[in-house]
């Protein structure tokens, strides 16, 4: 007999608001709820306006998948968006001179070799993520610039175009199925998976990791890897997408997706994650950036307003 019939009572778990956890799906229902008061004249609640806001969010939220992983283990990635810039650029540079299959393989093993110098730089030579990542963000950015010379590097084979940002599938968009399928894939490796419990356990308490068996060393190796990898990926999205690759695509997105992620809920000291509150995050982020341009604010306003946003969001987060 178990304890809850032998003892008469069946234990029943209440529902509990937690302001970390779920700050995030309040602040996205708030502000759908004041754009669509305030903007219902400019169309945003349309079809159209759905489809936008998925799409601004989609690259972004690619790259935060990534950055939850990270920043769970307790480290940083700056160097985010210039891979994403360097992969779109070398992405096209291959597709040009070899072709479509060529081009898809240097983009990712470009993702690779950059994931693999951060992470063996973090994990094993023990130099800190921030610092490593910052070197890796000038390095990326400056031979993105050098070898196109500043100039864009076009696309024309429109079947990477349709595979990577600029196709449909049906009426989905296909940058909206790349984000989908990054954060399933990210929800799978954090709250199903051994490597996911791994992650959590080295933010956490690393020495208390590494006692109960976890090579905390692999475990960072490995999250820089494919913070880096998704960063690429990203970048071959922008190239379909704009149909070039760019040294430009990709500045700015590490900043973007750090917000997301800890407005999703992530502890930017490390030990707690959440993939999907990361996805929310960053659908957060780009419906204020389109409520605000319907709302016909130019860009440094929309900065100004957005940072204090996410300043009252992860000062509420936080409440105790």
């Amino acid at each position: 007999m178990s304890e809850s019939t032998a003892s008469g009572t069946v234990p029943r778990k209440g529902f509990s608001f937690d302001w970390r956890r779920d700050i995030i799906y309040v602040g996205f229902v708030a502000v759908i709820l004041i754009f669509s008061i305030l903007l219902r004249d400019q169309g945003f609640l349309s079809t159209a306006s759905f489809w936008n806001i998925l799409r601004q969010a989609a690259i972004v939220s690619v790259i935060a998948v990534g950055m939850t992983l990270v920043i769970a283990a307790a480290e940083i990635d700056l160097s985010v968006g210039s891979v994403a810039g360097l992969a779109s650029v070398v992405t096209a540079m291959t597709l040009s001179q070899f072709g479509l299959i060529p081009g898809i393989l240097a983009g990712i093993l470009l993702g690779v070799v950059i994931g693999s110098i951060n992470g063996a730089l973090v994990a094993f030579a023990r130099i800190p993520s921030f610092l490593v990542t910052l070197a890796m963000m000038g390095i990326a950015f400056g031979i993105a610039q050098w070898v196109t010379q500043s100039a864009p590097v076009p696309i024309l084979d429109m079947t990477y175009v349709a595979n990577f940002g600029g196709g449909t599938i049906g009426p989905i968009p296909g940058l909206i199925i790349w984000m989908l399928l990054f954060v399933a894939a990210g929800t799978i490796v954090l709250k199903k998976m051994r490597f996911g419990r791994q992650i959590l356990a080295t933010g956490a308490n690393p020495v208390a990791a590494e006692y109960s068996g976890i090579n905390t060393a692999w475990v960072r190796f490995r999250v820089m890897l494919l913070c880096s990898t998704g960063a690429a990926v990203a970048g071959m999205l922008y190239a379909g997408r704009l149909q070039s690759g760019r040294f430009q695509w990709g500045a700015g997105d590490e900043m973007n997706a750090i917000a997301a992620v800890i407005l999703g809920g992530t502890a930017l000291a490390g030990g707690k994650g959440s993939v999907i509150g990361t996805f929310f995050g960053a659908l957060l982020m780009a419906t204020i950036n389109y409520g605000l341009i319907l709302a016909g604010l130019d860009t440094s306003q929309q900065k100004i307003i957005q940072g204090i946003i996410i300043i009252l969001a992860v000062a509420l987060a936080r409440k105790k």
